[in-house]
């Protein structure tokens, strides 16, 4: 019943039909988002956002670019290439740990509530951006490149 009156509200919406508030209020989705911050300065906390998800994308990635550019600028989380390549935007979302352009709010929801933390296992710089100095240390050590007879590593693609 509640997702036919949703259904209708968001159906007579986009026809410009005049739809009743009470009607309106099942088409909102808002979503708390449990975000934990963390300036170096003062002791670290969670705040909370109250996102209308329907307003932004379906992944969790969509609703932190959303808060940043709506809500609190001040936000700090990293991301590139939205396709789940480059591991820019891993952090713990919902007790895993997992990239925030791969996990969908609905998946990451409990309760209406999504839960958003750094990595674990890493040092914090700023909110949601761990420290990478020893991950980039230990990526270095393994050599991940091709070597040329002379010792030298080429970065042409092969």
């Amino acid at each position: 019943m509640l997702r036919q009156v949703a259904n209708t509200a968001m159906s007579a919406a986009r026809m410009g039909s005049p739809v009743s508030v009470a009607t309106r209020a099942f088409a909102v989705k808002k979503t708390n988002f449990e975000i934990y911050r963390w300036s170096g300065e003062a002791e670290p906390r969670v705040q909370n956002y109250k996102v209308d998800t329907t307003e932004c994308g379906p992944m969790v990635l969509d609703a932190l670019i959303h808060i940043k550019n709506t809500i609190d600028p001040t936000l700090t989380f990293r991301r590139s290439c939205r396709e789940g390549i480059c591991g820019s935007c891993a952090m713990n979302i919902a007790g895993t740990n997992t990239l925030a352009c791969l996990r969908s709010i609905k998946d990451a929801s409990i309760r209406n509530n999504v839960r958003i933390y750094p990595l674990p296992h890493m040092p914090i710089l700023k909110d949601l951006i761990p420290d990478m100095t020893n991950f980039y240390k230990q990526h270095a050590s393994i050599s991940p490149w091709l070597e040329l007879g002379d010792g030298t590593h080429s970065h042409a693609p092969f």
